[in-house]
């Protein structure tokens, strides 16, 4: 941790203002709040980003340094935080000097000057290579993972044992295939409570891309939305079988109908009343639904098919007054204790160290918490021998190795946005065929981002 915050620290104070990112550096920075701007944390009130910002201040205030680093979180969605970090960086109505941006925001926030190019070695062997390639824009480094993502598959094991099935142990991985297999059993026999195959995110914000980029990766394995200058680059062809992928996954004969306007909350509450037997969800709901569940009733597999990286990436404004120090505080927050402490409280870490090596521990006792003085623990989520999440290594650490990304580009706000209106169509009453769907959203695409 500490020769990371060194070379962060290194790095940005060597920027002399001779590229995009590169602003002047001033000679010296100067003692203040250190301001971290951030989406909300879903381990909860005063969750693990406090308390590791907590654990530097205390440093902090030991050297009597005079930093101390403050916390803002942004209110609403993802989409909603992206254009309040915009509005704030451009105008320079906010003095933050970290943001945690969104691991799609990375090239935008590059492009435009807004964060500071780091060094190559900020991200180091340790850090799981496709992770590490979402801090990246134009061969260039700009940000430093700080917690990841990947969707998974959640799975009601006490609804599949009801109805007979002889393994209910998925945690090797199923097929499409598999899963409506499964779910024409529930629907001769429903549970108490049931009522369709499965649910995901298909409101209409970020969470419907998501689901569409999952489809549209399964169904071409290389496909290609964007290239490497973020420009436009599939084809009606292509996208004709991303839109039938996409169809096929979200028929309404065994995907919840309310799916349609459901968000990360929404769809977590419908599965955890019931009313699917399949979750289509990140890693942080494995912790959720075990404050609920037994090993016995849920169970968590690798998603079928392709699934979406995500994920935050902390970055130094070009605009921050302190930008060493700041860099020093990404390094700690991005180190390996740190990492294990976010893996620990039920982020996806995004170092391998975190998921295997034993030596690496959280010296944040929070994160992992003890039992209570009945022998009880407060928090249910089942563990490893070493105090992981059970889950951690066998399906975390695999998915988040093969996921793939959303789109790289500088302008993803107008990819997302057209992206996602384009596909609502799909979900409405009298939706079009696959061809004349596709050749909508090629030409949508093409206006929202030229050449």
């Amino acid at each position: 941790m500490a020769l990371l915050a060194v070379v962060v620290l290194a790095a940005v104070t060597a920027c002399t203002g001779d590229g995009a990112g590169e602003p002047a550096v001033p000679a010296a920075d100067v003692p203040g709040d250190i301001v971290v701007a951030s989406g909300r944390d879903v381990t909860g009130k005063n969750g693990i980003r406090q308390q590791l910002i907590d654990a530097w201040n205390r440093q902090q205030e030991k050297a009597g340094t005079g930093y101390r680093a403050r916390l803002v979180e942004l209110p609403g969605s993802a989409d909603e935080q992206r254009s309040q970090l915009l509005g704030a960086l451009q105008s320079g109505s906010a003095a933050y000097d970290v943001v945690n941006l969104d691991v799609t925001w990375v090239p935008e926030f590059a492009a435009a000057g807004l964060v500071r190019r780091l060094p190559d070695e900020v991200l180091d062997g340790d850090v799981i290579k496709s992770v590490a390639d979402t801090a990246r824009w134009d061969d260039k480094v700009y940000a430093v993972p700080f917690n990841s993502d990947v969707g998974l598959l959640y799975y009601r094991r006490d609804h599949l044992d009801a109805v007979g099935v002889q393994q209910t142990d998925l945690s090797a991985g199923i097929d499409r295939t598999r899963l409506q297999e499964i779910v024409r059993s529930l629907e001769n026999k429903p549970p108490k409570g049931y009522e369709q195959g499965w649910t995901t995110q298909l409101a209409s914000y970020e969470g419907r891309t998501v689901n569409a980029v999952e489809a549209f990766a399964s169904a071409t394995p290389d496909l290609a939305l964007t290239d490497a200058d973020g420009d436009y680059a599939a084809t009606a062809e292509q996208l004709a079988e991303g839109i039938a992928e996409l169809r096929q996954r979200t028929d309404p004969s065994y995907t919840l109908q309310d799916a349609v306007h459901s968000d990360e909350d929404a769809s977590l509450a419908d599965f955890a009343a019931g009313r699917t037997a399949f979750l289509r969800h990140w890693p942080y709901a494995y912790r959720t639904l075990h404050q609920s569940f037994t090993d016995e009733q849920l169970g968590v597999a690798p998603l079928p098919g392709r699934a979406v990286l995500g994920g935050q990436n902390l970055a130094v404004t070009a605009a921050s007054q302190r930008s060493a120090k700041a860099a020093e505080l990404i390094g700690f927050l991005t180190g390996r204790e740190s990492e294990r402490c976010l893996l620990d409280a039920g982020f996806a870490a995004t170092r391998t160290s975190a998921y295997g090596d034993d030596t690496v521990t959280c010296p944040l006792a929070a994160a992992s918490p003890s039992p209570s003085p009945t022998g009880e623990r407060a928090d249910r989520m089942p563990r490893d021998d070493a105090g992981r999440p059970a889950y951690a290594h066998r399906i975390l650490l695999p998915a988040l190795g093969s996921a793939v990304q959303r789109p790289r580009t500088p302008m993803y706000g107008a990819f997302t946005q057209t992206f996602t209106a384009q596909l609502g169509a799909l979900f409405g009453d009298r939706p079009p065929t696959d061809p004349q769907l596709a050749r909508r959203l090629d030409e949508a695409l093409r206006k929202a981002l030229p050449d």
